[in-house]
């Protein structure tokens, strides 16, 4: 029964359904969900290095780290912490989503393939997006309580794929909430602006804010930006307006999230909508 006893002490259940190992006095804190496009935010003893995957995460002076899971994450991540002459690893269990799909036939092509003209474009468009999110700071906006940017009718969820005529598109990789043209966007947590582009080919205009260590907000389809490139914003503030730019259909706010290289979703930050007032 002692033999027993001494098992238990040593093993606890995750909420993930993971067996994990004793929790290590490295690691302080973890919030989060393991799950494909869940993002976690975790604080470690100051002076521990964080691997996840292989890699290694940046941490703040006061331990701060984050973590972000792709749409199609694998279904195992392993978390190595090292410090203070310890070392502790750990394997989690990520669970699978089921992603909406939904599937068009007889659509014109011309309408869903783009001219090579078009095409040119958006490389170059891509390209100074991509050079944007290269942005690597040291600040930790992201242990702030994500608030939702506007409040509204979901319209849109992450991960869902329209395919046309046979051919998958890419990913929806954000949040759709309608609003009416000019409806004011609020920064869901403070950062630096990072990225302004008034009228990009797929998604108008274009605003990124970068929270820390690779995580980042993106804001498409607005009518109006009304921060300027390198602006710290703060929580709750007006960065800018609702509009139907790019290849938009209506009036909308798409909030995305990117965490170094993956796509992941900015809900898991917020919980659910609040009610409309």
């Amino acid at each position: 029964m002692a033999f027993v006893r001494w098992i238990l002490a040593i093993i606890f259940i995750s909420s993930s359904g993971a067996l994990l190992a004793e929790p290590s006095p490295l690691l302080q804190e973890l919030k989060g969900q393991w799950q494909q496009g869940g993002i976690l935010r975790g604080k470690v003893q100051p002076g521990t290095q964080v691997k996840f995957n292989g890699k290694d995460i940046p941490v703040g002076e006061g331990g701060e780290f984050v973590l972000g899971l792709g749409r199609d994450a694998d279904t195992d991540a392993n978390l190595l912490l090292e410090g203070q002459g310890r070392q502790w690893q750990q394997s989690y269990t990520v669970a699978k989503r089921d992603y909406r799909i939904q599937r068009i036939e007889g659509v014109p092509q011309k309408t869903v393939t783009p001219s090579p003209e078009q095409q040119e474009r958006t490389r170059r468009e891509a390209a100074r997006v991509w050079q944007a999110r290269q942005t690597m700071r040291q600040s930790t906006e992201f242990m702030q309580d994500f608030k939702w940017p506007l409040v509204g009718p979901i319209t849109g969820v992450y991960g869902s794929q329209r395919i046309y005529n046979g051919e998958p598109r890419s990913p929806h990789y954000g949040v759709d909430i309608a609003a009416p043209t000019g409806t004011p966007v609020q920064a869901p947590a403070g950062g630096e602006v990072i990225l302004v582009e008034p009228d990009l080919f797929y998604s108008g205009g274009t605003l990124i804010i970068d929270h820390g260590q690779g995580l980042s907000s993106t804001f498409i389809h607005l009518s109006k930006i009304l921060v300027a490139l390198g602006d710290q914003v703060t929580q709750g503030e007006v960065i800018a307006e609702v509009g139907a730019s790019g290849r938009a259909t209506g009036a909308h706010l798409d909030w995305r999230m990117n965490w170094l290289g993956e796509r992941v979703d900015p809900t898991t930050l917020v919980g659910p909508m609040p009610e409309q007032p």
